[in-house]
């Protein structure tokens, strides 16, 4: 028989990899309506509400960190110099693979939240599952990157009741609540000069903030109509991000990376929608409008998303050699300028704010046990929370994560690969100064599957 030689194209490739987002994205829909009406963030009211993870799950098993992270197995969209880091075409041939590796990435989160009032021993727990991040990364050469996805920026979501007696014998019920949050789709490129990385995001930050205080007065003779207060306000723009990275030895098994990351401050388009109206509720229909006291659409106005920035150093050993004990440490520092933050031109309870974040990893030697294959992480991270209602939200966490490979560390080069990665968060934010203190305990899994962009497979 005449040998008939068959090439896998990088169109195929993409259609599989398209159709597994679009599966993804379905189950993580589902998955985020199951458990999101069990939020309740009453600091998300504030700013742009409650900020999200802005790193992989990998990052957030130690510290954070990411300012000078790279990784050919994962995508570190925090900064986008790190696309140099994964592995071409080129650079896989020099190790006798017939490939180079597409990263897909995907990151989900479970939070659980424990809210208390000083000196009151009544506690109100939350909890939600999230979709995290999406991002693809593609090596064009062995010097660029490409990365493109979709992340969570910020959450919004509170529920506050209220129950109070007036003075003149009557009570009034009022229910506060909050709804919506920010995202940011994303397309990113890097090229490496020598031992410098520059690389750029550009996506386009959107969103919507909903806040309503409906009120109902309560008497047993008089009929008072109840009335709502809602403020709808959807906003975006152009965001960009830049980055950079520098890397050298120290010595024949050891590295030291240099970098930074950050962003301008950003003017975000903002239109909104103002409603008074007095409602009433019915029990199959829900509320039902009864009079507009007050209505105005198309409010055209500004948000100004603040500037931040990263800087950081990571120091590495046998990275790239899977035969022996690799470790990693590492230490960031980001400030952002949140005091500058505007909503149509009005301060918010903002504040500038620091970060310092410290972080570290062990490989162990592989062999046969499946424990020596697992990559190790921990971290910490300590600095004032954003939000300031008069008094600062001291906040600090801890980390743990785990890098569970499908196979031994060996068979990790060869083509395809797959790592599922965990992190485990505790956080506190506020203590008996503030109006709330809250726990947070985040348990996050990530899966990094790379696959190959051109395969040669032949057959007799």
């Amino acid at each position: 028989m005449t040998n008939i030689q068959k090439r896998l194209t990088g169109t195929n490739f993409l259609s599989r990899l398209l159709k597994t987002i679009f599966i993804t994205c379905g189950l993580l829909l589902a998955a985020n309506s199951f458990l999101t009406a069990q939020d309740n963030s009453p600091y998300s009211r504030y700013g742009i509400g409650d900020i999200v993870p802005s790193t992989n799950v990998i990052n957030r098993g130690m510290g954070k960190i990411s300012a000078a992270y790279t990784d050919f197995l994962s995508i570190n969209f925090s900064n986008p110099a790190s696309y140099t880091g994964f592995q071409s075409l080129k650079e896989a041939r020099s190790k006798k693979l017939q490939s180079g590796r597409v990263i897909f990435d995907i990151g989900i989160n479970y939070d659980s939240r424990t809210l208390q009032e000083p000196n009151n021993a009544a506690k109100f727990r939350a909890q939600n599952l999230l979709f995290s991040y999406l991002q693809v990364g593609v090596p064009l050469s062995s010097k660029t990157g490409f990365s493109f996805g979709l992340r969570p920026v910020s959450r919004i979501s509170y529920k506050i009741q209220t129950r109070e007696k007036l003075s003149f014998g009557d009570s009034v019920y009022t229910l506060y609540t909050g709804d919506g949050g920010s995202f940011l789709p994303n397309v990113g490129l890097a090229h490496r000069f020598g031992k410098l990385s520059i690389g750029i995001n550009a996506g386009y930050l959107f969103g919507k903030k909903d806040y309503s205080t409906r009120r109902v007065f309560i008497n047993d003779s008089i009929n008072y109509y109840s009335s709502n207060h809602q403020t709808k306000t959807v906003f975006g723009n152009i965001f960009l991000q830049g980055g950079l990275q520098y890397t050298d030895s120290i010595n024949k098994s050891t590295t030291l990376t240099i970098g930074a990351s950050g962003n301008l401050a950003t003017t975000l388009n903002a239109n909104q929608d103002l409603i008074r109206e007095t409602f009433t509720r019915d029990v199959n229909s829900g509320d039902l409008r009864i009079d507009s006291v007050y209505e105005q659409t198309g409010i055209n106005g500004t948000m100004k998303y603040p500037s931040s920035f990263t800087v950081g150093f990571v120091i590495e050993k046998n990275k790239y050699d899977y035969k022996k004990a690799a470790w990693m440490m590492g230490v960031d520092f980001t400030t952002t300028a949140w005091s500058n933050y505007r909503y149509y031109g009005a301060k918010d309870f903002t504040q500038n704010t620091w970060e310092i974040k410290v972080g570290t990893s062990l490989r162990p030697i592989p062999n046969k046990s499946y424990f020596s294959n697992i990559t190790y992480r921990a971290g910490f991270n300590i600095g004032p929370d954003y939000i300031n209602t008069g008094k600062k939200l001291q906040q600090y966490g801890v980390s743990f994560g785990m890098g569970l490979p499908v196979a031994n560390y060996s068979q990790l080069a060869r083509g395809q690969a797959t790592v599922i990665n965990m992190a485990f968060e505790y956080g506190k934010r506020g203590n008996n100064t503030n109006i709330l203190k809250e726990n947070m305990f985040r348990l996050s899994f990530g899966l990094s599957l790379s696959d190959i962009w051109f395969v040669k497979r032949k057959y007799d």
